[in-house]
């Protein structure tokens, strides 16, 4: 698995004056020759800033040679650091566009740094070169031109450090986030995947797009990397589309078709003189048939392979790898598949261990053949009727005459998709097509009955949500008109109630007035007798 391919000898290859007539090219990459040493790849990817890895200290006392590679997203980050008492030695992106070197011997920081006119956080390599020595220290990055800072003249000149070396950072908030390789100081190679593995969210080597993204391309895409991106390739997938989960292109076939009857069988003529010991065969279909053949593939030795419907309406395969013996029937315990709905079947031979397995049943059968175990010289593969039936035997080739009624999908040998080459390239591609072939779509609708309702009654689910908006409008309306009349009603209450507080004020203060002025006519007249205190 080749990983790293931007920097292979053949970057791309031109063709031209390819429309002449009868014109021919060809050409072939020979053998790829590995040299050097492995270590440039020696890598670890930083998925967060709070990560690092921790080395012994450098020892670079009187000179210091350090080179990198990163590749990163964000912004800024310290990619290196060692820490003394006072003394220090510090790499980093500073920003985008600019890298820092930076170090202090006791004579104060010193900094040497470059900008580049483009974004650094591409997510693409560059190489960062810092030196320094007792006259003066250089930043090189990529092909830029180096910068310089001379040292001062007189001054100490011992770099002193005693903690440990840090890719990444250990003192500052933010560090490092992407991918560092070919960390060298003073010539040593630093083993960042070794030191990764014992270091916790820290991963040794540096994924590419598709180590995180390879997952979206299905049904056997290949994730293929971009500069700054990725992309699936369909080519050996029975599916199209941009992450290979288009199964729109089917065979389907007429209950009645008076031409042929009802098959409209597809053949590909596909790679002769195949010799095969394997085979891996998936498809999909809905039918109500039973019996009914799916694929027939035959070969110039009248062995052949074919996959069909039994009475029964199980999944049967039927092997004769030796045209001398009788056919092998290796017959699936499901039953019931010709009930109209969608079923996916996977078959797959390695030398004489046949497993097929059947969707919505997760456990696999298990085969074995008893005779030969090379499909020699292979011929053909056809779908639906088979009109050259001398090599079969009688029953199989009386089912071979009745063809298949349904549907067909996402049909895949190997890495031969016959639907998909006979829709998507009829001209280019080897696939002979007899009757109607129509292009539909078998699974989607299984897959999601609520699609199509959901489109047909898009107008009355907007009235719907239009019709719940007004309600909710009115709800909060009515709550809005609720409190505005009830702080109105205990706003009234208030009023009338501080009223009524000051009368009886006015009330007492005039009665109090009353009684001191009868007590005042009272002490006048002399002691009265409820004035006379008595003691029990």
């Amino acid at each position: 698995l080749l990983t790293h391919k931007e920097s292979l000898p053949v970057r791309s290859l031109v063709l031209r004056d390819v429309r002449r007539p009868g014109s021919e090219s060809s050409y072939q990459v020979g053998p790829l020759r590995c040299y050097g040493d492995k270590s440039i790849w020696n890598a670890a990817f930083f998925a967060k800033e709070t990560l690092y890895l921790h080395f012994p200290t450098f020892h670079g006392e009187l000179s210091a040679d350090i080179s990198l590679l990163f590749k990163t997203t964000s912004s800024s980050g310290v990619l290196l650091e060692n820490l003394g008492i006072r003394d220090f030695i510090r790499l980093e992106l500073s920003s985008s566009t600019e890298v820092v070197f930076s170090f202090d011997v006791g004579n104060g920081p010193l900094e040497v740094s470059v900008k580049a006119g483009v974004p650094l956080n591409d997510n693409r390599w560059h190489r960062i070169q810092a030196e320094r020595n007792v006259r003066e220290a250089s930043l090189r990055l990529d092909e830029l031109p180096a910068a310089t800072q001379e040292a001062p003249a007189d001054g100490h000149i011992h770099l002193q450090l005693n903690s440990q070396l840090f890719v990444g950072t250990a003192s500052r908030q933010k560090g490092f986030r992407g991918c560092i390789r070919s960390l060298q100081l003073n010539g040593v190679t630093l083993d960042l995947e070794e030191r990764a593995k014992v270091t916790p969210g820290i991963q040794a080597g540096c994924p590419g797009h598709c180590s995180t993204y390879g997952g979206l391309c299905q049904n056997q895409g290949r994730c293929v990397e971009g500069a700054r991106s990725f992309s699936c390739d369909c080519s050996s997938s029975a599916f199209n589309g941009a992450f290979c989960d288009q199964g729109i292109y089917s065979f389907k076939e007429n209950l009645v078709n008076e031409s042929n009857g009802s098959s409209s069988p597809t053949s590909s003529p596909f790679l002769p003189n195949l010799n095969l010991r394997a085979e891996n065969i998936s498809l999909s279909f809905r039918s109500g048939q039973s019996p009914a053949l799916f694929l027939y593939v035959s070969s110039h030795h009248r062995q052949y392979l074919a996959l069909l419907l039994n009475n029964a309406e199980q999944l049967e395969v039927r092997y004769r790898l030796e045209s001398s013996k009788e056919e092998e029937i290796l017959r699936s315990k499901v039953r019931s598949l010709a009930n109209g709905q969608l079923h996916s079947v996977s078959v797959s031979r390695l030398a004489d261990s046949v497993t097929i397995q059947v969707t919505h049943h997760p456990l696999k059968e298990h085969f074995n053949l008893t005779s030969g175990v090379e499909f020699s010289d292979v011929r053909s593969l056809t779908l639906g009727r088979v009109h050259n039936s001398q090599d079969l035997d009688p029953a199989l080739a009386q089912l071979g005459s009745l063809g298949f009624t349904g549907c067909l999908s996402a049909v895949l040998f190997n890495s031969i998709s016959p639907l998909k080459a006979a829709l998507i390239r009829p001209i280019a591609s080897s696939v002979v097509v007899r009757g109607p072939l129509i292009r539909s779509s078998c699974g989607p609708a299984a897959a999601k009955p609520h699609a199509a309702e959901n489109t047909h009654h898009q107008p009355e689910q907007r009235l719907l949500i239009f019709g719940l908006f007004l309600c909710i409008l009115g709800l909060i309306a009515a709550i809005i008109f609720g409190i505005a009349s009830a702080l109105a009603i205990l706003i009234r209450f208030l009023h009338r109630r501080k009223g009524t507080c000051q009368n009886q004020e006015l009330t007492k203060t005039e009665d109090n007035n009353r009684l001191q002025f009868a007590s005042q006519s009272i002490s006048q007249y002399g002691p009265t007798e409820s004035q006379k205190e008595y003691f029990i």
